[in-house]
């Protein structure tokens, strides 16, 4: 079964442009390298909820939204050796100074996940 590695990010919302341009950079690289589909979602009916919902998740701020993503891949050794191979290209290092990111990485919430279902 694929392997999908997901990402929930807080994203000020005066900052999606950069942020969508840098997701398509991103996005080209992983693919060159071989994930199977790359996705990034913005937020657009995502209440606050009482106890957990996704704003809560990143401690969003006011002004900010939230963007949902996920990398798929063939399976878990084949994202390994995908991500080896995207962290080694010079394109994500420059990309990778915290003091030029359109997000807050600190509040990013990722992991890799095995597919459970799929129709």
């Amino acid at each position: 079964m694929q392997y999908v590695d997901g990402f929930i990010v807080p994203v000020p919302k005066k900052n999606l442009d950069a942020y969508r341009a840098l997701a398509r950079k991103a996005g080209k690289v992983w693919r060159e390298h071989g994930a199977l589909d790359y996705r990034e979602c913005v937020a657009e009916d995502v209440k606050m909820g009482k106890r957990t919902s996704f704003p809560r998740s990143v401690k969003r701020k006011p002004g900010e939204t939230v963007v949902f993503s996920w990398i798929v891949y063939k399976s878990r050794a084949h994202r390994d050796r995908v991500n080896a191979k995207v962290m080694k290209d010079p394109r994500i290092a420059a990309m990778g100074d915290p003091k030029s990111m359109p997000f807050d990485g600190k509040r990013m919430i990722y992991g890799g996940f095995e597919t459970l279902v799929k129709l």
